[in-house]
């Protein structure tokens, strides 16, 4: 699954707080991304690119990210030689910039979609290169461009960025943050959603978000077997052993669930 994998949660931690980026790496999100864009002042910039650098040049227990600042040529340069297991691109809009990004970088790509440009442009950004490992919405930024005031009425731009990554054979994307940590139960009925309309993972923006995340995108104990209960019984006939029809897209649909075991219940 390219760069992106089975990462249920992946944190972002502002780069220049040293504090909070120790606390990321040894706490329970699957992946931890550095963050060098929204959640660091102007003021912080350079020394949370030196910290991200530093960060980057020390063992890994888990993959680490970085999300560069848009167009941002020193983070280029800096992250070049790094090397993260991959980048985050925000603003995402133009599929020939992307590809000189990822010729520059030679790292894998995981693009955030931000305008109503990058949307049209969903699937030619998918396909700009070999390194793009995901296509996600970063949905705050794309309410205000297209002057959407309803959550709900992102919902068709959610599944343009499935259908994009599906078709240009990339993982289901990542669902974006869920920004009102007041609001527990809205992220828990939000990510059973995204999960049930094809994206797997969730950015999440505090450790207390990464339990239900996980959660979300872990099998149940039941869903596993009945998954392999499918499996073993339908022996490649077309009707399994309670006498309902199999088709190949059920077959592969349990397949898919198995994958996402963890592998400590295995």
């Amino acid at each position: 699954m390219n760069g992106l994998g089975r990462v249920r949660s992946w944190l972002y931690v502002p780069a220049h707080r040293a504090d909070l980026v120790a606390k990321a790496m040894a706490g329970p999100a699957d992946a931890v991304v550095l963050d060098l864009e929204d959640a660091v002042p102007v003021a912080a910039k350079d020394a949370a690119r030196d910290a991200a650098v530093a960060v980057l040049g020390m063992p890994r227990t888990k993959p680490l990210w970085v999300r560069m600042n848009a167009g941002s040529a020193a983070d280029v340069a800096a992250l070049a030689v790094a090397r993260p297991d991959g980048v985050r691109v925000p603003k995402a809009a133009d599929p020939g910039a992307v590809a000189a990004l990822a010729q520059e970088l030679d790292l894998p790509l995981h693009l955030l979609v931000e305008s109503a440009l990058g949307v049209e442009n969903a699937f030619r950004l998918a396909v700009a290169d070999r390194r793009v490992a995901g296509v996600s919405l970063g949905e705050a930024d794309l309410a205000a461009d297209l002057h959407v005031r309803d959550p709900a009425a992102l919902g068709w731009a959610r599944q343009r960025v499935v259908v994009a990554n599906r078709a240009a054979g990339l993982p289901s994307p990542i669902a974006p943050v869920w920004t009102d940590l007041a609001d527990p139960a809205g992220l828990a009925a939000d990510t059973a959603t995204a999960r049930d309309h094809g994206f797997f993972g969730r950015s999440v923006i505090h450790p207390s978000q990464i339990e239900p995340v996980n959660r979300a995108f872990t099998p149940s104990a039941a869903d596993l077997d009945a998954a392999r209960a499918l499996l073993a019984s339908i022996d490649g006939a077309s009707v399994d052993a309670r006498g309902r029809f199999v088709d190949p897209a059920v077959v592969a649909g349990a397949r898919w669930l198995l994958e996402l075991e963890p592998e400590e219940t295995r």
